[in-house]
């Protein structure tokens, strides 16, 4: 079989007018951090791209105080008309320099420009719209009668979708009246500080948003302070254990959106070509670094062969190379550390005797790639069935019954995600019905509106971001009032110096 061949289409880079140098942003301003500097660089060709500066406890501070008195002064104070006006123009602005923050997105992540373009630029504007419209709102979302903020809230961000999770946090949280410390990854912090140039053209409050970049410390520092009221953190399932035992008992609220192992179920009357291009697009896209992604394919045992053949000729023809060519459909794993990691845990696969299969990709030369895979013959108790590989890895088991399929379903220590795929609207419901996840999609996958509520169960995490449900983790009942200063400074000791380093959000 041939396949056209694509001529280069690249996205240009002179769109983006990058500083050599970013600080962090604070009360406003970019300012310099006290701790060490880092370099980001593009995972494609481990070029250098820009130094970022490295928030220390002491930065941290500065961050949370700042963003303490935007809350007393101005932000608490304001309408929810003037909140939501401020939302609607940041919005505006995401839309006109979408495309400069999409070169920004995957030139530093590694995802293929189409997807920065195409869907997470869109998305990204589309939740700061979404929320604006709730801000002065906030009285008929079925909360009680005048819910209020929370006060500080803090924030941490994984390095899968940098600027999506960064609005997934932050427009609720400015919508429900709070304030902001957040910390994006460590590999990619450039969309965070981009969208800090536009929180100054919409002229935003100062202090009413602030970004503190570096590591794990960093982030630690963030989840501890006593200042902070309110935790938001997505990332690993170990890092999130962590978290929650840290704050247990400080008072603070706590949304955590961790891992996911999520199985896709096809069953024998399901429209194959629909189900091809969603198997494809649950585990594939975005190189698999999706938490809901669909990394467990469950077929039914009678259409299994037809379903891996032609999954097989689906992949062959997808192309793997250069995020900003507008032709690719496989981009750069994020970081040296997580392709060894993917290659660790392939090598497992074929040990505990999968199968496997790998399309045919020329890997570049330079630059962190892994191609398209495949196992077949994996049992439950494979690690590869298990564990979360984060990448574009693809483990596939069979079953005989819809009972088979949701017990085998159903066994994964994850509930963040599920995908049916069926002809019968009643099988769809049955199925859904009896799967302990999150979210479930039926015949699609991967598919997000800021007015659907986003969320795990088990091991996935608890609370919820997106809809009105993710406007109630940042909002109080009116019997509660955010903590006071004399209620924070009778907090224990303890709680006020334990800045315990943890390994940073592995998403």
């Amino acid at each position: 079989m041939s396949f056209l061949e694509y001529a280069p289409a690249p996205e240009s880079r002179s769109i983006l007018n990058l500083r050599d140098a970013y600080g962090l942003f604070i009360d406003g301003e970019f300012v310099e951090g006290t701790g060490t500097s880092f370099a980001t660089i593009s995972p494609a060709d481990e070029t250098h791209i820009a130094t970022i500066s490295a928030a220390s406890e002491a930065d941290v501070d500065r961050a949370v105080a700042a963003a303490r008195r935007a809350y007393d002064r101005t932000w608490s104070k304001m309408s929810g008309r003037d909140r939501g006006k401020y939302l609607y123009r940041i919005a505006r602005l995401i839309q006109e320099r979408a495309r400069e923050l999409a070169v920004a997105e995957s030139l530093d992540n590694g995802k293929p420009i189409k997807e920065s373009r195409d869907v997470d630029v869109p998305l990204v504007a589309a939740w700061f719209f979404y929320y604006a419209g709730w801000a002065d709102k906030l009285d008929y979302a079925g909360l009680g009668a005048d819910p209020r903020a929370l006060g500080v809230a803090g924030q941490v961000i994984p390095w899968n979708f940098p600027l999506l999770m960064l609005a997934w946090k932050i427009a609720p949280a400015l919508a429900a009246g709070n304030t902001v410390v957040i910390k994006p990854a460590e590999t990619t912090s450039l969309s965070a500080l981009v969208f800090a140039e536009i929180l100054q053209q919409a002229d935003l409050p100062p202090g009413v948003v602030n970004i503190v970049t570096g590591a794990g410390a960093t982030g630690a520092a963030v989840v501890s302070h006593p200042d902070v009221d309110k935790v938001a953190f997505t990332g690993s399932t170990g890092v999130g254990r962590a978290i929650a035992k840290e704050i247990a008992g400080s008072g603070k609220k706590l949304t955590l959106e961790l891992g996911g192992k999520a199985a896709n179920i096809v069953f024998d009357d399901a429209p194959i070509d629909q189900a091809i291009e969603g198997i494809v697009n649950g585990i594939f896209f975005n190189q698999g670094h999706v938490c809901c992604a669909g990394s467990r394919l469950l077929v039914q045992e009678n259409v299994h062969d037809e379903v891996i053949d032609r999954l097989k000729q689906r992949l062959s023809t997808l192309r793997l190379g250069d995020p900003l060519d507008k032709n690719t459909d496989i981009g750069a794993i994020n970081s040296r550390e997580q392709l060894e990691r993917i290659r660790a845990l392939s090598k497992i696969g074929e040990d505990e005797g999968a199968e496997r299969w790998t399309a045919d990709c020329v890997i570049p030369d330079s630059g962190f790639w892994f191609a398209p895979t495949i196992f077949t013959n994996v049992q439950a108790s494979h690690r590869i069935a298990r564990e979360e590989i984060f990448g574009p890895v693809l483990s596939v088991l069979t079953f005989r019954t819809p009972a088979e399929a949701i017990a085998k379903a159903n066994n994964t220590p994850y509930g963040l995600s599920a995908g049916i795929w069926t002809d019968k609207g009643s099988r769809i419901l049955a199925v859904a019905d009896r799967l302990r996840a999150g979210v479930i999609w039926a015949n699609t996958f991967n598919r997000f509106d800021p007015a659907s509520p986003f969320g795990g169960y088990k091991e996935s995490g608890y609370g919820r971001e997106g809809g009105r449900h993710g406007l109630a983790a940042y909002l109080a009942p009116s019997s509660t009032r955010p903590r006071t200063r004399a209620a924070i400074a009778a907090a224990p000791a303890a709680a006020r110096t334990s800045r315990t380093a943890k390994k940073g959000a592995k998403r």
